[in-house]
């Protein structure tokens, strides 16, 4: 086991923003190669490598955003931060300034190079109606979301197996496609949200239920509604090739209706970016923004507080749940062209830090497992090493370990370039123990594992308790862990039968037990749920959400939601 990092003194912040992302919607993304994503570099800032044992291709921005560079900042005043997105080179000026380096039915995007028309003026957003103008369907046909239960997923089901439905995209969009967001539940509910439409489904059988059309592409989205079952998300200024990101809507999951909408106010001229960092906690939603981000009342829009600057550092994302918890990028000492991050527990009325700790320079905070207990995820890109990171109520580690195991690069720190501190689909905890999927071995599917463990990590100490494999070699994917045990997502496997299922493991390892199994015919359908899924298990159901898709064709509808349970 290492020492943590001793805490490094407060260092003055570099003024600017060389972080602002003033790209916008409709532009096509820029081409990577390697696995799960592959981080974006800044000017100045060498190649990154594609993540080892990644999920599919790289993820571009919700619509294939590609932000020019920022022009020059001169120096700011102690609200401007040094950051958006990954860490980049800043370059001292010879003079005593720093120069800075940088789904909808309703409405169809049209040609790529001609992006649709605003439906409302920035200064007079309309507000969506829950009214729909299309077929909603009734769960075993077409209509929007397309068919559920009626391509055969459940041909030959065997007593006792789970059946599953399935969600197509009917959506048409731009050649680059469009991100998901979601999937949340709310009672007898599970809801979606992708370029200017936010649906809610029947969680019995996938029927959609509501559809809000919107005026603007989503472009952020909260990791979980509010105890009251309220989601807010982003939405574009507009439909313009170059929008950013500027508006916050409520919307009450159980009935569809519209809540309120604000526009979030810039805290500079360099406060632009294409997609907000949202994140929930009580009644508080936080949105990181460029350098920036504020907070907001949940319940009727009202803004609690703005930018915080902790010892010299600036916002660059946030992580909600039971803590609200902020990550931010600090200037290095007597070296502008060296970084570290911090991370600090926030006060969701105030925005005020309850306390902060200062990562080692090298590493990048790239994932939060669990915000109660605090759990964390680093990586150093220079030496490649990555670490686990727990700590107390009062932000002192509790220990802080480098696994001799090695996860996805959606886990292990190195994270995608979003900012998305929830985004890794491979963990698990309770309040004794840390269960993680391991990167296992590369499979056919894009770089997707084929086989992997399930590794328990004690909180206490941070020693590995024990590792696990499935009986038939098959990924796993630690979703939640209920009863004391975890509970995994089994990965469909090689043959063309092998499909799907829910398993336990106790708490004390051993075999995983199936709970859930699917009927062999939908193994094919879970296949095609690989570019960068988000799922969710809740009560007693899995949700399955496809993370990008694409305009449908003649040919080929790409899935967009599918689940099972009992």
């Amino acid at each position: 086991m290492s020492q943590p990092p001793s805490q490094q003194p407060s260092q003055e912040p570099v003024p600017g923003n060389p972080y602002a992302q003033p790209g916008g919607y409709g532009q096509p993304g820029p081409v990577q190669p390697g696995g799960y994503g592959q981080p974006p570099g800044g000017v100045g800032y060498p190649p990154q490598p594609p993540y080892p044992g990644g999920y599919g291709p790289p993820s571009p921005a919700p619509y294939a955003q590609t932000p020019p560079p920022v022009p020059p900042t001169p120096p700011g005043n102690g609200g401007e931060g040094p950051f958006r997105r990954k860490p980049v080179v800043i370059v001292a000026a010879v003079v005593a300034s720093l120069l800075a380096i940088g789904g909808g039915v309703y409405v169809a995007t049209g040609d790529d190079d001609k992006p649709a028309k605003p439906a409302a003026r920035a200064s007079e957003p309309a507000t969506p109606s829950t009214s729909p103008s299309a077929d909603l369907g009734d769960g075993t046909g077409s209509g929007n979301g397309g068919a559920s239960g009626g391509d055969g997923f459940n041909d030959g089901i065997k007593a006792g197996e789970a059946r599953v439905w399935v969600r197509e995209n009917e959506t048409q969009l731009t050649s680059a496609g469009g991100k998901q967001f979601g999937p949340w539940r709310l009672g007898d509910l599970v809801a979606r949200a992708m370029y200017k439409e936010v649906t809610g489904h029947a969680v019995a059988d996938g029927a959609p239920k509501w559809s809000v059309p919107l005026e603007t592409p989503v472009c952020g989205a909260a990791q979980a509604p509010t105890a009251h079952g309220k989601l807010v998300i982003a939405t574009l200024e507009n439909n313009t090739a170059r929008a950013h990101c500027k508006y916050l809507q409520q919307i009450d999951l159980a009935t569809g209706k519209v809540g309120w909408k604000i526009e979030v106010p810039q805290e500079s001229s360099y406060d632009t970016t294409n997609e907000f960092r949202l994140a929930v906690t009580g009644d508080t939603v936080a949105v990181s923004h460029s350098a920036y981000a504020s907070g907001f009342s949940a319940v009727d829009g009202k803004k609690l507080f703005g930018t915080w600057k902790t010892v010299g550092c600036s916002p660059y994302s946030v992580g909600g749940g039971t803590r609200l918890i902020g990550v931010g990028l600090c200037s290095g000492s007597g070296d502008v062209t060296k970084t570290q991050q911090l991370i600090e527990e926030l006060d969701p009325a105030t925005g005020k830090s309850k306390w902060n700790y200062k990562f080692a320079p090298g590493w990048t905070v790239g994932r939060i497992y669990s915000t109660d207990p605090l759990v964390v995820a680093a990586r150093n890109s220079d030496t490649k090493a990555w670490n686990i990171t727990t700590f107390a109520p009062d932000g002192k580690v509790r220990w802080q370990v480098e696994p001799k195991f090695k996860v996805t690069g959606a886990c292990d720190g190195y994270g995608d370039g979003s900012g998305d501190l929830h985004a890794c689909t491979f963990a698990a905890t309770d309040a004794a123990t840390l269960y993680l999927g391991t990167a296992g071995s590369e499979g056919a599917v894009l770089g997707e594992p084929e086989t992997n463990e399930v590794v328990a990590v004690d909180l206490g100490n941070g020693k590995e308790k024990w590792r696990t494999k499935e009986p038939h070699g098959r990924a796993m994917r630690p979703l939640a862990v209920e009863g004391g045990k975890a509970v995994v997502y089994v990965q469909p496997g090689k043959g063309p039968d092998d499909s799907a299922a829910i398993a336990t493991i106790a708490a004390t390892g051993g075999a995983p037990q199936t709970l859930l199994q699917t009927p062999a015919a939908a193994a094919g359908a879970q296949r095609t749920f690989y570019l960068t899924p988000r799922m969710i298990w809740s009560g007693g159901r899995f949700f399955l959400l496809n993370g990008r898709v694409h305009s449908p064709t003649a040919q080929k509808k790409d899935r967009t939601l599918l689940s099972f349970g009992k």
